[in-house]
């Protein structure tokens, strides 16, 4: 259990979603709003980008969502500013929300694309996972980055590419559990949502069910 999610901050609880540019952030909302909706969970999500909002255009559009529960942060600066740094931004968007659904249970916040050194502000979300793939190569576990060792969950997506790109994938199981100390990862392949439903078990038992 993620100690912020324990920590009952008031209001619903927050998610945050980072990693590098296409390592797979914004498939992985698409398949994640749909299987938290089925399981009757209140939803809003915002979305990051540097001078854009394409990402959250891209998600209305999806048909998954009320549009209108989509909310579009403009960063302008280096991704992980507005997530660490100066979330105020986000705070704001998710007041927004707040405000407009009584009964908002989760928000999930997805990061515009950073390198492996992004992580969020504990007072922006009470929990956030990192995204990384298989086609960046083995060895992101053994750089160590912030997002790799320090997320409540390690998501390692595009697992299906692995033997195309050369890659070890259980070496790279391996050695993300060995540099994470305990803390979860999972496998996953979101354009075919496989691994999916794990993640969503992880957010609604250490998120949800622990607020």
């Amino acid at each position: 259990m993620s100690a912020r999610a324990s920590a009952l901050r008031p209001g619903p609880a927050r998610v945050g979603i980072g990693g590098p540019v296409g390592s797979g952030k914004t498939r992985l909302l698409e398949q994640l709003i749909p299987r938290l909706l089925a399981r009757g969970v209140d939803l809003g999500v915002i979305t990051n980008d540097l001078a854009t909002r394409e990402d959250a255009e891209r998600v209305r559009r999806s048909g998954l969502i009320d549009p209108a529960r989509v909310l579009a942060v403009e960063t302008g600066a280096c991704p992980h500013t507005a997530i660490r740094e100066d979330p105020s931004m986000n705070l704001q968007a998710a007041r927004e929300l707040e405000a407009a659904y009584e009964d908002l249970e989760l928000i999930l916040i997805e990061s515009g694309g950073d390198n492996l050194a992004s992580s969020f502000s504990f007072e922006l979300v009470d929990y956030w996972l990192f995204v990384i793939d298989v086609a960046g190569g083995d060895d992101i576990p053994r750089k160590r980055g912030l997002g790799v060792m320090q997320a409540d969950l390690l998501v390692v997506n595009k697992t299906d590419l692995a033997p195309y790109v050369q890659v070890d994938l259980p070496r790279m199981l391996r050695e993300a559990n060995e540099v994470r100390g305990g803390r979860p990862v999972l496998l996953t392949n979101c354009a075919l949502g496989q691994g999916v439903d794990a993640v969503v078990d992880a957010i609604v038992h250490d998120v949800l069910f622990a607020r």
